[in-house]
This record gives C-alpha cells, structure tokens and sequence, in this order.
C-alpha cells in the first residue's frame, strides 16, 4: 500500500507544473543534452557493473557452492560487509583509489609509474565501487541455484567424454541461468539507482541519473523535475529489465523440461 502512494505520488508530481498537469517537466528534461548523456553513463555503468560483478562472482558463487563443510563460513565472510554502512566502504575506496592512496603509492614505489594514477572521481572509480558494494547480491543469487545442482551430473558428463569448458557449457550454465539473471537484475537496479558511492568516487562531469535526482530534491528543491528524471530511470531500467525477465522465465521453463 505505501509503494502503491509512493510510486503514484511520483507519477502526479512528475506531471505538475505549476500546480497544473503538465508535460513541461519531461519536455525540459528530454530538451537538454546533458540530462540525455546522463541517462546513457547511468545506463552504460550499470552495465559494466553489472557484467563485471558476474565475472567475478560466478567463479566465487561455483566454489562456495563446492564446498558444503565450510559453506557457512565463506556466506558469513561474504554479508560481513553489509554490516558497514556504503559510506564507510566507499570513503575506504577513496583512500585507496587516491593519488596519495595505496594502490598510487604501492606502483609508484616499485618504479612501475612514474606519477600517482588518476583514478579516483571518474568513472573507472565509480564501477569498482559499485561492484564492491553490490557483487554479493550476484554471488548469493548464484550460490542458491549451484547448491540445488545435483554434483552428479556434471560427474555424468565427464564420463561422456565432455571436458570442463563443455560440462560448463552445456551443463552448469544452462541450469543456472536463472540466477544468474536473477542476480545481474538486481545488481543492474541498485547500480541505477545509486547515489552515494557516483558521488563520493565520481565527479561532476561522470554523474549518475540517481546523483542527480538527489540534487534536485535536496540542493535545488526542484521536485517535479526530480520526479520526472526518477520516472524516466524507471522507464529505462523497466525497458532492460524485463527481456531479462523473459529470458529468465525461458530457462526456468527449459530447466524444468
């Protein structure tokens, strides 16, 4: 009941103008290019999070999956982040991705640079952090599907001759699709939807649709516009979302087959 009055409360105000329905909002917000390169960086990054967090995490989800004695162990080592608030973590990535920071240090001391690397507040900085902050969602999405696999049949296809890349192939991926769009859905949304870590790694110039509609409501008071720009993030997250969706319906089907 409250999401419904939330998500129609957006809706009205996205639609007001001057206390009038009105287009206005979204004519003014589509008229500028920078609101549209806006949506695309959002759209682009959370993709490329998204991508890069289920590089990571299938291998990390297979290996906890395998090994059921200390299971327990690796998923509380896992949600032990959550535990830390996204701004501490994200401050953390500061002092490591700045030009006085770790990594610069580390490189430069070795002789591998000549001077500090110009990571932090760009959108390479932006992308590690938010796969840090989100790569878990995908890891435990994939775990719950690897864990119900039967081990017995990947055992069934080394007996016919498939080796580990086409046991993979045509036998652990199929079967575990479904989480693995599970998991890039979720990690897609909240990677749209993000405010503090575009804020704190990014700059000005690479911010984020979420960003910004953070800035209309509490910088600039301009709520009409902000619920506009939020309705248009919806829309554009709803339009990837839901072929994702379908595919995910399909390999359940095909699965249960």
């Amino acid at each position: 009941m409250l999401l419904a009055i939330g998500v129609i409360s957006l809706v009205v105000g996205s639609f007001t103008s001057n206390n009038e329905l009105s287009f206005a909002q979204y004519q003014a917000v589509l008229a500028r290019k920078d609101y549209i390169e806006t949506l695309y960086r959002t759209i682009w990054l959370a993709g490329l999070t998204t991508s890069i967090s289920l590089l990571i995490s299938y291998p990390t989800a297979y290996w906890i999956a395998r090994y059921p004695g200390r299971r327990d162990i690796f998923l509380i080592i896992l949600m032990m982040p959550w535990l830390v608030s996204v701004v501490v973590r994200t401050y953390g990535w500061i002092v490591i991705l700045g030009k006085k920071g770790v990594i610069s240090q580390a490189l430069m001391s070795s002789g591998l640079i000549a001077g500090p690397l110009e990571i932090l507040f760009s959108p390479t900085a932006i992308v590690i952090g938010l796969v840090h902050v989100f790569s878990p969602f995908m890891i435990l999405a994939i775990v719950t599907v690897l864990i119900r696999l039967d081990k017995s049949l990947e055992e069934a296809a080394a007996s016919l001759g498939a080796g580990p890349f086409e046991t993979f192939r045509r036998v652990l991926l199929p079967l575990s699709f479904p989480g693995i769009v599970t998991g890039s859905i979720i990690v897609f949304l909240m990677s749209m939807g993000s405010v503090v870590t575009p804020l704190l790694l990014g700059s000005m110039r690479d911010k984020m649709l979420g960003a910004q509609i953070y800035q209309d409501v509490f910088q600039l008071f301009n709520f009409p516009k902000a619920a506009a720009l939020a309705m248009i993030l919806c829309v554009a997250a709803l339009a990837v979302v839901l072929p994702l969706q379908l595919l995910e319906a399909r390999a359940k089907k095909s699965a249960a087959s």
